[in-house]
């Protein structure tokens, strides 16, 4: 990094030890999940107390210096890639206390780096229940939920991060100290600037401390899987279980490559054969598990599923979801690229948005595997390809394009729960406006000036 100053004021306020500026270091910094190029940034530091960030955003701001702000990395848009060689990644992995978890009013306090699984197990601890589950949990942190409103296996029934951010404290473009909501379920004091950072992919502020609402645990569920002969049927499972007015609490969807690549490695005992299947699971009083559980298996059957299969115990239960939650990680492996969507439509148009796929699939002749959370309507098809190879790469463009097409088309949106970041950023305007885009810019002008915060993500500034 060329500014000597800069870098002193780093180390006199972080020790040594948590500014890194050796080339192995930046370039671990240099890229996240998305399949973008990496960008070497100028400096990483660690900041390990939240009032360091502040002090951190302060002198970055003052120097002119670009910042982007890390979690896990995890991101699959490219919000976490540094904008430029002159970037300083601010690194949130050693603020990973839990404050509070307050039993009697149903939240907790934590700070940014808490990874998300690890704060659901705290959580259950105490009897209580933090449902966002996104697929990263195991190492995704809670501000970088937070920034991108991650979504997960649950969001059917009990919502996504935005329904459980009750406040936060976030410090500006300048380093001064914001603080939005409270530990009350209500709270109307001044703007809703939680609300505003919550899918703001840190191009608004550094978030350092979190207050986020706890419920209680359902108090009983019934998991089963549902196998098809035919995409088209399975798709239409989902919608007709929606139109029974019942609201699983997951309701997941893995086609036949997913289902074979998986049971490869995961050894489930998953239908290879099947076209597709759907993981359903309701929960709530053990009564009325009994009714939605009943009322499922009344249209799995009049959707003509080959079988439905119920989980017997919590071992064949985690038997079941462990194969969904391994579908990305296990495709990963697949083929050197893997280009993860998640194009989301209104759940009465899942069934269009499958032959699309389908038709996608064939048209641009690739590797599509398709999993997600058809419930809400949020499918991840997953292209598996090699970047080097420049035209096979082309086409996977195309079809990328064309995904997104069709699901705006359908009414549906360009990212459910993935963000834009970098990634997406081109396709903003086709959803939205002109007008959205220049109202976003001013926005982000207003509260950065300089434009430092993730400058080139989301809107651009």
């Amino acid at each position: 990094m060329s500014n000597a100053a800069l870098l002193r004021d780093f180390t006199a306020l972080l020790g040594e030890k948590n500014v890194l500026t050796s080339e192995a270091d930046r370039q671990s910094y240099s890229y996240d999940a998305a399949v973008l190029p990496p960008v070497v940034p100028a400096v990483v530091v660690r900041p390990v107390n939240t009032e360091q960030i502040g002090e951190i955003v302060k002198r970055c701001y003052d120097a002119g210096v670009p910042m982007t702000v890390r979690g896990a990395g995890s991101n699959l848009s490219g919000g976490t890639i540094p904008d430029s060689s002159e970037t300083c990644v601010i690194l949130t992995n050693g603020l990973t206390k839990i404050l509070e978890i307050n039993e009697q009013d149903l939240y907790a306090v934590v700070e940014p780096g808490l990874v998300t699984a690890q704060f659901a197990a705290a959580v259950e601890k105490r009897g209580l229940f933090y449902p966002p589950d996104p697929g990263s949990q195991a190492v995704s942190t809670i501000a970088g939920n937070i920034a991108e409103n991650a979504g997960g296996l649950r969001g059917l029934k009990y919502g996504v991060t935005k329904d459980y951010v009750m406040g936060l404290e976030v410090y500006d473009a300048t380093g001064a100290l914001v603080k939005s909501g409270s530990r009350t379920v209500k709270c109307v004091t001044g703007y809703n600037l939680a609300g505003l950072i919550t899918s703001s992919e840190g191009t608004l502020g550094v978030i350092s401390r979190a207050i986020l609402k706890l419920v209680p645990p359902p108090k009983a569920s019934k998991a089963m899987m549902a196998v098809f002969d035919e995409v088209q049927a399975a798709a239409n499972a989902v919608a007709g279980i929606i139109a029974a007015h019942v609201v699983p609490c997951t309701l997941e969807f893995l086609d036949n490559a997913t289902i074979c690549y998986v049971d490869d490695y995961t050894k489930a005992g998953l239908p290879r054969d099947a076209r597709a299947i759907l993981l359903i699971e309701v929960d709530g009083h053990p009564a009325q598990v009994e009714d939605e559980a009943a009322a499922v298996e009344k249209v799995l059957q009049v959707c003509k599923a080959r079988e439905v299969h119920i989980a017997r115990d919590a071992a064949e239960k985690f038997k079941l979801w462990e194969a969904r939650r391994m579908a990305l990680p296990v495709l990963a492996r697949i083929r050197p690229t893997t280009v993860l969507e998640d194009a989301t439509v209104p759940r009465s148009k899942i069934p269009a948005m499958m032959e699309a796929l389908d038709r996608i699939t064939k048209k641009y002749k690739l590797q599509i595997g398709t999993f997600g959370h058809a419930g809400d309507g949020n499918l991840h098809p997953t292209i598996l390809c090699d970047k080097r190879d420049k035209e096979e790469f082309h086409r996977v463009e195309q079809a990328v394009d064309e995904i997104f097409d069709v699901a705006l088309s359908l009414g549906g949106t360009l990212s459910g729960e993935h963000g834009i970041g970098t990634a997406k950023a081109k396709w903003m305007e086709k959803e939205t406006s002109r007008g959205t885009i220049l109202f976003s810019q001013r926005l982000r002008k207003a509260l950065d000036p300089k434009g430092l915060l993730n400058p080139t993500k989301l809107v651009g500034i």
